[in-house]
C-alpha cells in the first residue's frame, strides 16, 4: 500500500507542477474554450489540462515499475506500458481537437486507433459474466468488447466536462473507488495485490487531484478534449486489465456461485459515469421530443438544472460529487457487504444528497 501511496502523490504533484507550464502553452498558441450560448464561463480559457495530467500519470507509472514491489512484477509493467501507449496516442488527438477543432470522424477515427493500440499490446477484455456463467471472449470480440468500451467511456467522461472541476471530481472520485475495489478484492481473495487496475486508477486518482486546484471553480484552466478522453481511457483500460490479471474462477470459486466480484469491475465504471450516461439518454430524449438533432447542443443538462435552481456553480459542482460517490460506493457496499445496515446507511445518504439536491438553494448563489 506504501507504494500505491507514492505513485498518487507523484502523480498529484507532477500533475499540479505541469498544469502552469501547460496553461501557458495553451495561451501561446491559442488554444483556449472561446465562449459560447450554451457555456457557462464568461472569458476564454486555456485548455492543455489534459496533457498536463499525462505527464502525471506518465511520472507516475515509470516510477512504480521501478519500486522493489510494483516495478518486479512483469504483467503489471507491460500492461501498464500498453495503456501509457493509448494514453498518450488519445491525449494527442484531444489535444489536436482543442487546438485545431477536428471534425466528429476524425476524433472518432482517433479514439479507436488508441483503444486499437491498447489491444493490439496485448491489454483486452478476456472474460465477461452473464447471468450465473463467466463467459471466455475469443480474439474477435475480446477485441470488439474492448474498443467499444474504451470509446464509450472516453466520450461519457467528455459529455460531463461542462462546469468547472466537475469531470475532474468525478472521475477522481470514481477512480479511488475503483482502485479500492481492485485492491480488496485482490486482498480479499488472496491474489496478487499489485494489479495494472490498481496502479493505473491510483496514479489516475493522483492526476486528478494535481490537476483540480487548477479547475476548480473559478478555473484558470480546463482539461479539453485532451483530459476528457485520456480519463476515459483510463477507467476503461483499467476494467480490461483487471479481467487479464485476476482469474475470475478463483472469484467465483470463493463463494460459490456469487458471481458479484466478477460484475463488479465491469459495473463500476458504468456507475463511476452513471450521471454522464444518464445526461446523454435524456438529452436524446428531450431532443427527439422536440424534434431536434440528438447532437444539437442545448443548455438544459443537468449541471444546467442545477444552476437554474439557483445552485452556485461552485455548489452545483459539489452536488454532483456527492452523487458520483453515493452510486459508486454504493454499487461497492451492496454488492460486496449487502446487510441490512449496509443497505439502511447507503438510503440514508441517499436521502441526504437527494435534500441537499432539491431544497430552495437560492441564498447559495454567493457561495
Amino acid at each position: 500500500m506504501r507504494e500505491y501511496v507514492l505513485v498518487l502523490l507523484i502523480a498529484a504533484a507532477t500533475t499540479f507542477l505541469m498544469s502552469g507550464v501547460c496553461r501557458r502553452v495553451a495561451l501561446r498558441y491559442g488554444a483556449t474554450a472561446k465562449v459560447r450560448d450554451r457555456d457557462v464561463h464568461t472569458i476564454p480559457i486555456p485548455y492543455f489540462g489534459g496533457v498536463a495530467m499525462l505527464f502525471g500519470v506518465v511520472a507516475a507509472v515509470l516510477l512504480a515499475t521501478n519500486l522493489p514491489w510494483l516495478g518486479r512484477h512483469v504483467g503489471v509493467q507491460h500492461d501498464a506500458y500498453a495503456v501509457l501507449a493509448g494514453a498518450a496516442i488519445i491525449c494527442l488527438v484531444g489535444a489536436l481537437d482543442d487546438l485545431l477543432e477536428l471534425n466528429a470522424l476524425a476524433k472518432f477515427a482517433g479514439q479507436v486507433f488508441a483503444a486499437g493500440v491498447v489491444v493490439a499490446l496485448g491489454v483486452k477484455m478476456l472474460w465477461i459474466p452473464v447471468g450465473d456463467t463467466i463467459y471466455s471472449l475469443d480474439n474477435v470480440a475480446s477485441v470488439a468488447i474492448t474498443v467499444f468500451f474504451v470509446v464509450l467511456c472516453s466520450n461519457a467522461v467528455n459529455f460531463v466536462d461542462g462546469l468547472d472541476g466537475l469531470a475532474t471530481g468525478v472521475v477522481g472520485i470514481g477512480a479511488l473507488a475503483f482502485f479500492g475495489y481492485s485492491y480488496w478484492l485482490a486482498y480479499e481473495q488472496d491474489l496478487v495485490l499489485a494489479t495494472t487496475s490498481s496502479l493505473v486508477t491510483v496514479a489516475l486518482a493522483g492526476a486528478c487531484i494535481g490537476f483540480l486546484p487548477h479547475n476548480f471553480f473559478p478555473a484558470r484552466m480546463f482539461m479539453g478534449d485532451s483530459g476528457a478522453l485520456l480519463l476515459g481511457l483510463l477507467l476503461a483500460t483499467s476494467t480490461v486489465s483487471l479481467t487479464g490479471q485476476i482469474d475470475s474462477e478463483q472469484m467465483s470459486g470463493a463463494s460459490g456461485t456469487d458471481l458479484v466480484p466478477a460484475f463488479l469491475p465491469l459495473v463500476l465504471p458504468l456507475a463511476i459515469l452513471a450521471l454522464p450516461f444518464l445526461d446523454l439518454v435524456l438529452a436524446v430524449v428531450r431532443r427527439t421530443y422536440a424534434g431536434k438533432w440528438w447532437f444539437v447542443a442545448d443548455k438544459q443538462h443537468i449541471h444546467h438544472r442545477l444552476l437554474e435552481r439557483g445552485h452556485s456553480q461552485r455548489w452545483a459542482v459539489i452536488l454532483m460529487y456527492f452523487w458520483s460517490a453515493l452510486i459508486s460506493g454504493s454499487v461497492i457496499a451492496l454488492g460486496l457487504v449487502r446487510t441490512w445496515w449496509a443497505i439502511g446507511l447507503v438510503g440514508l445518504v441517499a436521502v441526504a444528497v437527494v435534500v441537499a439536491t432539491w431544497w430552495p438553494s437560492r441564498q447559495r448563489k454567493t457561495v
